[in-house]
């Protein structure tokens, strides 16, 4: 018997139980990775956008215009790119220059942006993961990618889940999707860290409790 057929005939055993091709198999992957409450999933969120080095602010939905001008001020931001379906109101108390997102705007130019400003589709607590769509309110997904500076609004609880699975179930895929953990990193072969090669060298994310809001007003 030569070695090739010995190594046939190995296989061939193993194989003997093996389900055959017609056979479905039924993979069993855990939607999510333990039992959290909302708000024990949105701490899991904080928690995980910090351990990437992103920035975390908390703030309610009427203080969020404050919060936005104090980021921006503390920044030195003097240029703001805004997308066009922004919320209004989100800036009125910011002391910068509104940039107007622009197709013909070119990369140079979107490189002179202080800042971008943005909200998001959907963010991810277990892997501290916040996703863009392109929609109105987030742009194109070259204005997150060339400014240095990214401050990206997530609503609380309404667009906050727990793992990858669900926020997919969310998602449109024929959509651009931009799925951003931390902001923009590498690193080389003797594991020095550089930000901002390709993206942002700043993320900054502000959790918005829409639900603070409503029991204020109600």
């Amino acid at each position: 018997m030569s070695s090739r057929e010995r190594i046939l005939g190995r296989v061939r055993r193993a194989l003997a139980d093996a389900p055959s091709e017609d056979t479905p198999i039924e993979r069993r992957y855990l939607r999510e990775h333990g039992d959290r409450s909302v708000e024990e999933t949105v701490e899991l969120l904080a928690e995980n956008l910090a351990d990437y080095r992103a920035i975390v602010h908390r703030c309610t939905a009427a203080d969020l215009p404050a919060t936005l001008a104090g980021m921006l001020a503390a920044r030195g931001a003097k240029t703001v790119l805004v997308p066009p379906g922004l919320e209004r109101s989100w800036l009125a108390q910011a002391d910068t220059e509104q940039v107007p997102d622009r197709v013909e705007s070119t990369p140079h130019e979107l490189d002179r942006i202080d800042s971008v400003v943005t909200a998001c589709a959907v963010a991810v607590a277990e892997t501290g993961t916040i996703v863009l769509d392109g929609g109105p309110d987030q742009g194109r997904r070259r204005i997150t990618l060339v400014p240095d500076h990214h401050i990206c609004v997530v609503r609380v609880p309404d667009q906050v889940v727990s793992s990858v699975p669900q926020a997919l179930e969310r998602l449109d895929p024929v959509r651009p999707l931009t799925w951003i953990s931390g902001p923009s990193a590498t690193s080389d072969i003797e594991l020095d860290r550089v930000e901002g090669v390709h993206g942002p060298r700043t993320l900054e994310v502000v959790l918005v409790d829409t639900q603070a809001s409503v029991e204020v007003n109600s």
